[in-house]
């Protein structure tokens, strides 16, 4: 016999269908049945389309869920300034990897060349993203080579080229090479 689900306002219920959804997304791609979004989130597959008006709604709002960057700001604001620069920077390529890596990922599940339409606007957050790296980077503006900004950049493009699996001919760049490369550079140390 079914229990039922535990008493949610309609939001919190949408949310943790969303959640739910996500790693869904990823082992199935786009042919996740509501069945089986059902099961993982613990209601009735009604309850489903009681906050949603189809699958597809609730797949667009987990996509969007997924790509939604808050909580990839909110954990870059949490990293500890004040470290020693490779440090950071590690710190940095980490967090920016695991959003990369988890965005392809999701992406290559569901066959999505892009993000979601709901998503255009990711450029301000990209902005705030570059705005924060920098900020945690600003103290140790004279231990680089070129501004803050330039370096946040070539960093930035470097881990997502890195971290994508066909831009990198399927062979991921570490954190530690990441963070060498754009600090220690490629040259031998002889020369």
């Amino acid at each position: 016999m079914k229990t039922r689900a535990t008493p949610m306002s309609p939001d919190d219920r949408r949310l943790a269908l969303v959640e739910a959804t996500v790693p869904l997304l990823l082992e199935h791609g786009r042919t996740v049945t509501s069945g089986q979004i059902a099961e993982a989130a613990g209601v009735a597959e009604g309850t489903i389309f009681r906050v949603f008006d189809s699958k597809g709604d609730l797949v667009s709002a987990a996509l969007d869920h997924a790509f939604d960057m808050a909580p990839f700001l909110d954990d870059l604001r949490r990293i500890d300034p004040d470290q020693p620069l490779r440090a950071l920077v590690s710190d940095v390529v980490t967090l920016l990897q695991i959003r990369f890596r988890g965005i392809f990922e999701l992406m290559t599940a569901v066959g999505m060349v892009g993000p979601p339409s709901a998503r255009k606007h990711m450029h301000h957050h990209r902005e705030e993203a570059a705005a924060i790296m920098v900020g945690l980077l600003a103290p140790h503006a004279d231990e680089l080579a070129v501004p803050v900004s330039e370096f946040v950049h070539i960093t930035r493009l470097l881990t997502f080229s890195g971290s994508h699996p066909h831009l990198s001919d399927g062979r991921i760049l570490t954190t530690d090479e990441i963070v060498s490369t754009v600090l220690d550079g490629l040259h031998s140390k002889d020369s």
